[in-house]
């Protein structure tokens, strides 16, 4: 018999297996000082690709402000208990108001999290008589929350509608036996590829199939559409999205989420989604300072426009000089490469103590090995300066990585673990 804590320790994951030389440095890293285009690291002072704060919001002075008011007027624990039991207020049911007037829904619910909330409203809304079909890229709290389900369910090639209608065909032929119903699940912008998903195309598919559409735009609310309604408002197919998340911990810069619906919808999720009957309802002063977050991105479009701005300098740029990024149309750039583990931490170590520019690395095994993702994430405080600097810096890393110099090191960086 083994014992968990000795089959653990012999097996850290595939990640968790260099946490002694990565730890403090491309793991867990320490950003330091106010949020901004540059913040401390190390005792350096770095251009800053890697904060989810698309409008830049996080350290807007009417934002702080809010923040500040509201935590001396609340404190951090009102309201106590669940929503269902003691942890209404005045403050949840307006926010819920005015973020299904923003996304043109009947009603919405506020969420604690957004992993969280996505899983359990998957868990809340089928039962093992329905079939979820959802996009093969789905983002990892889709993937748990299809986990949970007890029905069958299957999964589509990234955006191929053929593929759709094939798995929507094997659906409506099962759900006909059991007497169920087919939930369809796809992402408004995939987080890690930058690309959108096919909603036009998808609610165009309501035609000849029955199923409900629900769609994660944590990336693509903020961010999407003319008003920043979303993936849904820029294809035109808001109506045609049946259940709509988003969080708040990206153009928002603060933590939450919602789902919107129907009113009975959400009135049904509102007493069977067992991440929120069960949990504390989200503080007073997060809740006040989405309000705030809110009111600044109906009143002020320039940060969307100025974060567009942003994003098509860089992504032209980075092509122009011959680096890919794939199929992007949204603020998420990813810089495509190919190199082992310990080439993409020379790079990246490379970039940060050289070039004073820091930025998320992703390699395997959330993507293939031999391949490397430059992850970057444009906001609507960056500047084309900003832009222009990592451009000279990118193709310069580029360069190196073609030519070998990284790949003379065998091992992962060594010597920056804390």
């Amino acid at each position: 018999m083994a014992d968990l804590f000795d089959k653990i320790a012999k097996n850290m994951g595939p990640i968790g297996e260099h946490h002694k030389a990565s730890h403090g440095y491309f793991t867990f890293p320490k950003l330091e000082g106010e949020i901004d285009t540059y913040m401390g690291f190390r005792g350096k002072k770095m251009l800053n690709w890697s904060l989810n704060n698309y409008l830049g919001l996080a350290n807007h002075p009417e934002v702080r402000k809010a923040d500040a008011d509201a935590a001396k007027e609340f404190g951090l624990a009102l309201p106590m208990g669940a929503r269902m039991m003691s942890g209404n207020s005045d403050h949840h049911e307006a926010f819920e108001k005015e973020l299904s007037d923003f996304e043109s829904k009947e009603a919405t619910f506020l969420l604690n999290f957004g992993y969280q909330g996505v899983l359990s409203a998957i868990d809340a809304l089928v039962d093992r008589r329905d079939v979820i079909v959802y996009d093969a890229e789905s983002h990892a709290c889709i993937i748990d929350g299809v986990r949970l389900h007890q029905g069958k369910r299957f999964v589509y090639s990234h955006n191929d509608m053929q593929s759709l209608e094939k798995q929507l065909q094997r659906a409506t032929k099962l759900v006909e036996e059991t007497g169920g119903a087919i939930l369809v699940i796809t992402e408004g912008v995939f987080g890690m590829r930058g690309d959108v998903g096919a909603l036009d195309k998808i609610v165009a598919l309501k035609k000849r199939y029955q199923f409900r559409l629900m769609v994660d735009d944590a990336h693509g609310f903020g961010t999407m559409g003319k008003t920043g309604a979303g993936t849904g408002e820029h294809f035109g197919v808001q109506d045609g999205i049946d259940i709509y998340f988003a969080t708040f911990a990206k153009s928002m810069a603060g933590i939450g989420a919602f789902i919107s619906s129907k009113k009975e919808i959400i009135t049904f999720l509102q007493y069977n989604m067992r991440s929120q009957i069960f949990a504390k309802s989200l503080p007073m002063p997060l809740v006040v300072g989405m309000r705030k977050r809110l009111e600044l991105i109906k009143r002020m479009p320039e940060l969307k426009d100025n974060l567009w701005k942003n994003v098509h300098a860089l992504q032209a740029g980075l092509r122009e000089n011959g680096l890919e990024i794939g199929p992007t149309q949204s603020p998420v750039t990813p810089v495509y490469l190919s190199g082992s583990i310990p080439e993409a931490t020379h790079m990246v170590y490379d970039l940060r103590e050289n070039y004073n520019i820091f930025c998320s690395m992703v390699t395997y095994p959330v993507i293939p090995k031999g391949m490397i993702i430059l992850r970057l994430i444009p906001t609507a405080l960056h500047t084309l300066d900003d832009v222009a600097k990592t451009l000279s810096a990118f193709k310069a890393v580029a360069v190196k990585l073609k030519s070998g110099e990284y790949a003379k090191h065998d091992k992962i960086v060594e010597g920056v673990a804390q």
